[in-house]
């Protein structure tokens, strides 16, 4: 028995989309903020953070994974919350560097 992905809502999914956009642009403007930090500290938020953004625009473009723990970690709410999470780290270390 196969249970579907509850959809969220077209405005969640596309406020999680753009503010990945904005994450990413902000990121390529200044790469700084995730290469100034500790190498200990730098690997865990690249990869927090390709898992944030790539979950983000997967949901829109209507890909997801076969395995369920994959499809749960890449579908709301477990990617929203890692987006918010994600950039609250930006955000928090752009702040610092100001």
């Amino acid at each position: 028995m196969r249970t579907e992905v509850q959809n969220c809502p077209m405005w969640l999914t596309m406020a999680a989309m753009l503010t990945a956009a904005a994450l990413a642009l902000g990121l390529l403007i200044r790469p700084e903020l995730i290469s100034g930090l500790p190498m200990v500290l730098r690997m865990p938020a690249i990869g927090l953070g390709v898992w944030a953004l790539g979950a983000a625009f997967m949901q829109p473009l209507g890909l997801e994974f076969r395995r369920h723990w994959l499809r749960r970690a890449t579908s709301p709410p477990m990617s929203l919350a890692v987006l918010g999470a994600f950039a609250v780290i930006v955000i928090a270390r752009a702040l610092w560097l100001i």
